[in-house]
């Protein structure tokens, strides 16, 4: 049975399907995509930006940490192995430095709706390091009564003063990375960790307030199989998730080096990626009771983004799937990306280039992108795509008053082999993704990328399943 439809996929049939949608697509956390971004958004033009941010402008933070205690041999993240608590503790006093910077030409204690830590690992810095970011964080912004405080945390890499920091940094919402228990997959990507470590974390979080809880799996891992990742599927509803993101692992080596080391024939092929996915959401929805979100993220009916999927306000971002609607996110940190109303900015990707610019007192943004009108409308229409899988391209075309013809043109072109497929439906203004065609939504989306079919040289982005 296909979990997705509820009726008999034939192998042959997936085989078909699998080959004909998954290309390389971006996962569309933004758009224009972050390839696209040049050096001639920079420092100054990031700090103009800022100083032009309506006063009554929400804002969401992100804190990036790239160190890590191990590097897991599938990460795509930006980090590096580092122990030294003498680096770990130079990058907070940085980080304190560059939050000022940021406030002082903002020129006012922000609204801030929303804070996101992220990795690498943020409790590789120490305990006192985080409750002092968080300190100075409230103490430069005007932080709402409930503005959600997220953290990701590797539940084998949690020291008794981390754990014990969450309560003081008023930590809400934990994300915990779990993407698989089977020992032999944990071997094969340098990432022992067993059920108990992370029942353990998860409980600490918890007797210390954290009222969220978010699981990340990963499918398409090396010596992964569908009956695999169903019992890691099953097991992990025993920690009682709020929310759970289910990734396809991205095997892009020409970008992170130490992929390589994972040997090619051990990775499942593009038709037991897709099983393994369904064998996932079949755990999730049939036996746990989540509600499937958007691309690849499930949640219990009771949960804030369930109720933002039902409700269409649902939104995208660097971190995947969110409820935050605050319409500018600031960035923090070695190769954090932020968005503003004007465009998008990056900071200097490594953690040294990172800290010569902010020890020589400048903003560390050395790269971005500015938006026009026809980047706003195609992001919206992605961005729908993406988290309602529902789309009246006339009705979007006119809420930014521009006319419909291209955006109706490029589906007119391209979905015809979707509809045909049964992965989606298209009266000449509204398309709507089925559940079919749930795991192949980024290539729907990726008709509407004006970048992407304009590129000579398209960026080798990760397959859409």
């Amino acid at each position: 049975m296909n979990a997705m439809t509820g009726a008999p996929a034939a192998a042959e049939e997936v085989e078909r399907l699998v080959a004909r949608y998954d290309g390389r697509v971006p996962r569309y956390t933004s758009y224009p995509t972050a390839p696209h971004f040049t050096p001639a958004i920079g420092s100054e033009v990031y700090r103009r930006w800022l100083a032009e941010l309506p006063p009554e402008t929400p804002l969401s933070l992100y804190l990036h940490v790239p160190f890590c205690d191990r590097l897991c041999l599938y990460c795509g993240c930006n980090t590096s192995v580092v122990r030294l608590e003498t680096s770990h503790r130079l990058y907070a006093d940085l980080l304190l430095r560059e939050i000022d910077a940021v406030a002082d030409v903002i020129g006012r204690r922000a609204a801030v709706s929303h804070v996101h830590w992220g990795g690498g690992t943020p409790t590789s810095l120490p305990g006192d390091c985080l409750i002092a970011i968080m300190d100075r964080l409230k103490a430069r912004f005007a932080f709402a009564p409930d503005a959600e405080i997220a953290i990701e945390l590797d539940p084998t890499s949690l020291p008794d003063d981390r754990r014990d920091a969450l309560g003081p940094m008023g930590v809400t919402r934990i994300s915990l990375g779990v993407q698989d228990l089977e020992p032999s997959v944990q071997r094969a990507i340098g990432r022992m960790q067993s059920y108990e470590e992370t029942e353990r974390c998860a409980e600490a979080a918890r007797a210390l307030g954290v009222a969220s809880l978010n699981l990340d799996l990963i499918y398409g891992l090396p010596l992964q199989t569908e009956d695999g990742v169903a019992r890691t599927a099953r097991r992990a509803l025993g920690l009682g998730a709020d929310r759970v993101a289910v990734f396809g692992y991205a095997h892009v080596p020409w970008m992170k080096r130490h992929q390589a080391l994972i040997p090619e024939e051990q990775l499942p092929g593009p038709a037991e990626r897709y099983a393994q996915l369904n064998a996932i959401h079949r755990v999730l929805t049939e036996e746990g009771g989540y509600v499937p979100i958007g691309l690849d993220h499930y949640a219990r009916p009771s949960d804030a983004m369930a109720k933002a999927a039902a409700a269409r306000n649902l939104k995208r971002c660097f971190q995947g799937y969110t409820t935050d609607d605050a319409p500018a996110l600031i960035g923090f940190g070695a190769s954090s990306i932020g968005s503003l109303p004007q465009g998008y900015v990056q900071n200097a990707t490594t953690a040294a280039a990172w800290e010569k610019e902010i020890e020589a007192g400048r903003l560390a943004v050395v790269r971005g992108i500015a938006v026009d009108a026809d980047d706003r409308l195609r992001r919206d229409v992605i961005e729908r795509i993406m988290c309602d899988l529902d789309i009246d391209l006339e009705a979007v075309a006119a809420a930014h008053g521009a006319d419909p013809a291209p955006l109706t043109q490029a589906a007119a072109e391209g979905l015809p082999k979707f509809v045909e497929d049964g992965l989606a439906s298209w009266d000449g203004r509204r398309i709507v993704v089925s559940e079919r065609g749930r795991p192949f939504v980024r290539s729907v989306a990726a008709l509407f990328d004006a970048y992407l079919a304009r590129a000579s040289d398209k960026p080798r982005h990760s397959r859409a399943v």
